[in-house]
């Protein structure tokens, strides 16, 4: 029986990329990097930086250190990277918005009898925070961050632990998130029913069940279908 739905946040409830994307522009402005490739070049050594974090290679400071580093090819000491930082993370946070379907999914989920649970891969502290400044502490009944367990998604010990802290079975929980990888492959990797949320129609060859939008997500307090 259908317990929990399990939301991804970044590109799932709120609206990351484009945060991101507009953030990174004008803080490298600053830095007299004007090019039309920077929203790009950023995304593509943050996704490397943070798994690595994700992996526990890195420690969640470090991660940003070494984007800043590598991104403006700045040879500086952690202090003074921990301050070029918070030049885009000032512009990053200005940006955060939810998608307009959020906050109706999770009231959806709760009105069915579920738990609405927010599974991320992000830092517990900064998705707390997250989750406060856009209004969606009271919609959701548990923040489990990936940073206090093992691994973060797709890796099997985030699905299996998270599963076992909420005390409920793997027959019990729904994953819907925007990556087909880490939130979709990675429950189903483990015997997870998953739904991927593809607003963008980037995956319309997945072979997986997929929705445009978190306004087509079906729940009931049974085993979901229909999706």
């Amino acid at each position: 029986m259908l317990q929990a739905v399990l939301f991804d946040l970044d590109g799932t409830l709120v609206d990351q990329e484009s945060a991101a994307a507009a953030a990174v522009v004008e803080w490298a402005a600053e830095h007299g990097i004007t090019d039309a490739y920077v929203a790009d070049r950023w995304a593509e050594l943050s996704d490397k930086h943070y798994m690595r974090y994700q992996r526990r290679e890195l420690t969640f400071p470090e991660q940003r250190r070494r984007r800043v580093r590598a991104f403006l090819g700045a040879t500086v000491s952690d202090a003074e990277a921990d301050e070029l930082f918070l030049g885009y993370l000032r512009r990053y946070e200005a940006g955060w918005t939810l998608f307009e379907d959020a906050v109706s999914a999770l009231r959806k989920v709760r009105a069915a009898g579920l738990n609405a649970v927010v599974f991320t891969n992000g830092n517990e502290d900064h998705q707390r925070y997250k989750l406060d400044r856009l209004g969606l502490a009271n919609e959701v009944d548990v923040l489990i961050s990936s940073e206090t367990l093992p691994a973060g998604k797709p890796d099997p010990r985030a699905f299996l632990q998270t599963v076992d802290r909420l005390g409920l079975t793997k027959a019990d929980v729904l994953m819907v998130g925007d990556s087909l990888e880490k939130d979709v492959h990675g429950a189903l990797a483990v015997g997870i029913d998953a739904v991927l949320v593809d607003r963008y129609d980037a995956h319309a060859g997945a072979q997986v069940r997929r929705i445009r939008s978190l306004h087509e997500l079906s729940v009931a307090s049974s085993p979901v279908s229909g999706l």
